[in-house]
């Protein structure tokens, strides 16, 4: 699962604008869609895992539930319109440090309450180490040779390695004045890696795999800023295929590691609906919905994702409730309720430390989060 997960729409507004009305309260909800679907996949077809055999908490709606890992690429997406509305008015360090701030606090207390709930009761079904932990505070664990505190982690990585590339094509002036040209150039090594050598090092350098996710999420945001030219249209509807192709594309690795048969026909519907759907959202200004509602059910979507699957594992496996259903339903309840009460009153605090610390700091050193403003005669 991904992420972006783990992108706050309330963090992308460009920092000029104070408006509440800037908000797309549409993709909250979509994103609480997605990872509720990433945890029908974990519950319903993945299942708590014991040594190494896999027991599927609730294997009657596994029809369905297998198709849920495609919550991931919907993040993706998402995550391409708002890093391109957050990028807006900020220089590359003030995006880099926007990014920071809003991610990296927030995931080092997911992964520590993470660690301390396998570390406490995990055993003998679980365990964990003070090394994993000091190895997962750099996100990528497995580059320092431990695994994930959470398997779902991996998307991060992706998240992270997105922001990376914007942050440098910032720097160099490029994003977002040439995103046609990063876009299409971008999709073309997708497709040319993917068709020739499959290079693993492109793959994870450049996010071959998942260029068509972030690149149909960039055009959507020049859609929703105004842009209506042949040129969108055209880049939206490659960008749409490449992103078709490599969902469909997965599920041979989905297959060979699962034993399970997928439908490519409906991960290809269910992709090109989810493109859709999350275009369509940035066209409602307003939900007939409390907005302070939609606010926390985008809000709790990032905590939520980083605390329900292994602490959900340990917890299930511990309880070993007779009533599977009612276990996972009690486990993920609760699991909501706590993302929730770190959204609502530990994650602002921290980012604000965070980002705070983070600007003085580069202020000191001469590097503005905000281009400087020229005077034209």
């Amino acid at each position: 699962m991904g992420l972006d997960a783990n992108v706050s729409i309330a963090d992308m507004a460009p920092p000029e604008s104070k408006q509440v009305s800037s908000r797309v309260e549409a993709l909250d909800l979509l994103r609480l869609v997605a990872v509720l679907g990433v945890v029908v996949y974990h519950y319903g077809f993945r299942g708590p895992t014991v040594g190494d055999a896999t027991h599927v908490a609730i294997p009657e709606i596994a029809w369905f539930a297998q198709y849920g890992f495609l919550g991931v690429p919907a993040f993706f997406v998402i995550s391409g319109f708002v890093i391109a509305y957050s990028a807006a008015g900020r220089t590359a360090t003030g995006f880099a440090i926007a990014r920071f701030s809003r991610i990296y606090p927030t995931f080092v207390l997911c992964m520590t309450l993470t660690f301390l709930t396998v570390l406490i009761v995990g055993r003998p079904d679980f365990t964990t180490s003070a090394g994993q932990w000091i190895a997962n505070l750099f996100i990528a664990a497995p580059a320092l040779h431990h695994s994930y505190m959470d398997s779902a982690y991996w998307s991060l990585v992706i998240e992270v390695t997105f922001y990376a590339w914007v942050t440098v094509l910032i720097g160099v002036g490029l994003f977002p004045r040439r995103i046609d040209l990063i876009v299409l150039v971008w999709l073309c090594m997708s497709m040319a890696n993917e068709l020739t050598i499959d290079a693993p090092f492109v793959e994870k350098v450049f996010l071959a795999d998942d260029a068509g996710y972030f690149s149909a999420g960039l055009m959507i945001y020049e859609f929703y800023r105004g842009r209506r030219d042949f040129m969108l249209l055209g880049i939206l509807c490659l960008s749409t295929g490449v992103a078709i192709f490599h969902a469909v594309h997965s599920l041979a690795w989905l297959r060979a590691h699962s034993g399970t048969a997928f439908d490519g026909w409906i991960v290809a519907a269910i992709c090109l609906s989810s493109i859709i759907v999350i275009l369509l959202a940035t066209r409602i200004e307003r939900l007939p919905l409390p907005t302070r509602l939609v606010i926390a059910a985008g809000g709790m979507t990032y905590p939520l994702y980083l605390l329900h699957q292994q602490i959900g594992y340990t917890i299930f496996v511990r309880m070993a409730p007779a009533n599977a259903k009612f276990g996972v339903t009690a486990i993920v309840l609760g699991i909501g309720f706590v993302s929730w009460i770190l959204w609502r009153y530990v994650e602002e605090p921290m980012q604000r430390a965070v980002r705070s610390r983070l600007a003085g700091w580069a202020t000191r050193r001469g590097w503005p989060s905000k281009p400087k403003l020229v005077a034209h005669p």
